[in-house]
């Protein structure tokens, strides 16, 4: 399933290519630095953020201004980058799997009695039957998160990178040992409150990419709100009640209890980073009117001047004219990543 997931996600580009264009968005990349051999040479064999003692030596070698030269690394960092198009296809693939994924687990659960009594993922525990919607929800979702992990090596880097990497593994880790343990009912709580949230994130970023600033701006907002209420409220005071508190009390300390609550724990802990992460967003958004270039970022402004012109027009989500936008993305110039 990773395999023939990954193909797909190659493959969604033929559908997700055409629609980018009929949007307006145009496959080209930020501006590109200026041919130059020496600095070429420099950025391809030595560092590409050269230091100041560097800059000194490149601006008596070039007669280049220090600001110069540092521009044109920035330029020469940036074209490296994705183009906007690359990025609204990876989007559109996430928001298309997640939609699609969150309205299956909903409409699984709808009709599970765990879903409206938590007490009933422990009884008559680990005599449960599994069915093959369970199973096939499960496995599906293992299989996404398992190609998040290898594809996260080849997508847009973010400066979340080492975070994501640790959710990816302490989500493949809780899916896996809670389906080898057979806790695979509130298991669907866990992985159907977490895909609440992802399609809005993954909208918003479509939106951006397309430049619907309003339209990212809410969704953007929306996501926020659906993320702090399903993360920092139903997820502590409804998964983690069950998993902490109601397990305990039902069938006891098993062995198994302190690494898979150990799991979620971790979860909770990220859940809190990120939220962080998004108040302080929209705060600016709504203090300021706008918001500077978003810490996840993977493009750099190309002058300070540049980026004071781009962070006047900006709205939560942005794109900049020399290319800055970007959203893991679990957010474009101005965007969040992945989730």
């Amino acid at each position: 399933l990773v395999l023939i997931l990954l193909f797909l996600r190659n493959s969604f580009r033929f559908i997700a290519k055409p629609c980018a264009i009929n949007l307006g968005i145009q496959d080209s990349g930020p501006h590109r630095a200026q041919p130059n051999a020496i600095l070429e040479k420099v950025f391809t064999s030595i560092t590409k953020s050269p230091d100041g003692k560097r800059l000194e030596g490149l601006s008596k070698q070039l007669d280049w201004d220090v600001r110069k030269i540092q521009r044109w690394f920035r330029h020469r960092r940036n074209q490296d980058k994705p183009t906007t198009l690359t990025k609204f296809c990876e989007s559109m693939w996430r928001f298309t799997f997640y939609l699609s994924i969150f309205f299956y687990g909903i409409r699984f659960l709808w009709t599970a009695p765990w879903f409206w009594d938590t007490r009933q993922c422990w009884y008559n525990y680990p005599f449960q039957p599994l069915t093959s919607r369970l199973y096939y929800y499960y496995i599906l979702e293992l299989a996404f998160y398992w190609s998040l992990m290898f594809s996260q090596f080849t997508d847009i880097k973010r400066k979340d990178f080492l975070i994501m990497f640790v959710h990816h593994l302490a989500t493949i880790g809780l899916i896996t040992f809670s389906y080898m343990n057979n806790m695979v009912r509130v298991g669907t709580l866990v992985l159907c409150l977490h895909d609440a949230s992802d399609f809005l994130l993954e909208a918003a970023k479509l939106a951006n990419y397309a430049k619907y600033q309003r339209l990212c701006d809410a969704f953007f907002m929306l996501f926020g709100v659906v993320f702090i209420v399903t993360r920092l409220g139903i997820y502590p005071f409804w998964i983690l009640n069950t998993t902490l508190f109601e397990s305990w009390e039902l069938i006891g300390p098993y062995p198994s209890w302190w690494l898979f609550n150990g799991l979620l724990i971790t979860l909770q802990i990220l859940h809190i980073i990120w939220s962080y992460l998004i108040i302080r967003t929209a705060y600016k958004a709504l203090v300021r009117g706008k918001v500077s270039k978003d810490d996840r970022s993977d493009v750099e402004s190309s002058s300070e001047e540049e980026d004071a012109t781009s962070n006047s027009t900006k709205g939560v989500f942005s794109t900049s004219s020399n290319g800055s936008n970007r959203i893991n993305g679990h957010v474009a110039g101005g965007q969040w990543t992945e989730e």
